[in-house]
């Protein structure tokens, strides 16, 4: 059985020409802790959010009590604090959770640290004690949504009884962000070295070889080029947090909060899943630009032997 542990991958632009390729990294040795216990049932489903909650009771990072004699405003400084300093270590590991993708003849293991569960009960996701229970794979029972509470707030975080999730469950849901990088760096490999760019190149050149249309075509290519330049040197620059890491930002703050946000619902594929698309279409504009070249230069040529044979044929008559 493998065991993965994840702490953060390298960027796009730092992984030269593979700008989609992703790779796992060993966290420092954690504290072992007890096994999680079950899962609970539809029991936790009952209430609901307000929809008025404020910020900070929003947060599932369990709070600190703030001193009465404290003014308005170092309330809100130790407010604040609080919410930062809930959680002592979130490197911590959790519990260990077996992958969903895995064979069965090479079963993995992804180590989910304390910072990735908070992320999970937060924005924009916002598990309940059922879909976090999935998550870290525990089986139902009837006291099961309590005792994750339980040792949750062992650990400095706060899930209420009944709340509600924010985000549609999709296939990524059910991944922990270890498994979701691996797949991501899978994935970009796979773009990389089996994408069929140079075929689709070579069929879709066959579709326009009318020489009247191989300049306007070639613009049109050189032109897609630029664009898909421009949105993957825009990704390269993405700095969403990645694991328990946070790296300083490039992008102005609204495009990068809106990244982060792409980043957190994907668990970390998102971001590295588009950069290894847009490798592989632009390897096959590059190779659709090889081929209209060659397409030129023949077409060139025997042109240019035509005029030859004409000549001859005119001097033949005379």
């Amino acid at each position: 059985m493998l065991v993965h542990t994840y702490s953060a991958m390298e960027r796009p632009d730092a992984l030269g020409a593979a700008a989609g390729g992703v790779r796992l990294s060993s966290l420092p040795q954690a504290l072992g802790l007890p096994g999680l216990a079950a899962a609970p049932g539809l029991e936790d489903l009952q209430a609901t959010d307000e929809l008025g909650m404020s910020l900070l009771d929003q947060s599932v990072i369990k709070k600190v009590p703030i001193p009465s004699k404290a003014s308005s405003l170092s309330a809100l400084s130790l407010a604040k604090d609080s919410l930062v300093g809930g959680i002592t270590n979130p490197g911590e590991v959790f519990c260990s959770v077996p992958g969903r993708l895995s064979l069965l003849s090479s079963t993995s293991k992804y180590k989910v640290t304390v910072g990735e569960v908070q992320r999970r009960l937060s924005p924009p996701e916002c598990l309940n004690a059922s879909l976090l229970g999935a998550v870290l794979r525990r089986a139902k029972s009837k006291n099961g949504g309590r005792c994750l509470r339980e040792r949750l707030e062992k650990i400095g975080l706060n899930l209420p009884a009944g709340r509600r999730k924010a985000a549609n469950v999709t296939l990524l849901t059910s991944l922990v962000e270890g498994e979701a990088v691996h797949l991501a760096r899978d994935f970009g490999y796979v773009c990389e070295t089996e994408f069929p760019a140079k075929a689709a190149a070579e069929y879709l050149c066959r579709q326009h070889a009318d020489p009247e249309e191989l300049h306007s075509r070639k613009s049109m290519l050189l032109a897609a080029k630029q664009i898909c330049k421009e949105f993957a040197d825009l990704m390269a620059q993405d700095r969403s947090p990645l694991g328990n890491s946070r790296p300083a930002l490039i992008l102005e703050p609204g495009v990068q909060s809106c990244l982060t946000h792409f980043s957190l619902i994907t668990h970390g594929f998102g971001g590295p899943a588009i950069c290894a698309a847009l490798t592989a279409f632009q390897n096959y504009l590059l190779e659709s630009l090889k081929g209209l070249d060659k397409m030129f230069l023949s077409s060139v040529g025997s042109g240019h032997g035509e005029t030859k044979a004409s000549e001859k044929d005119a001097k033949h008559r005379k």
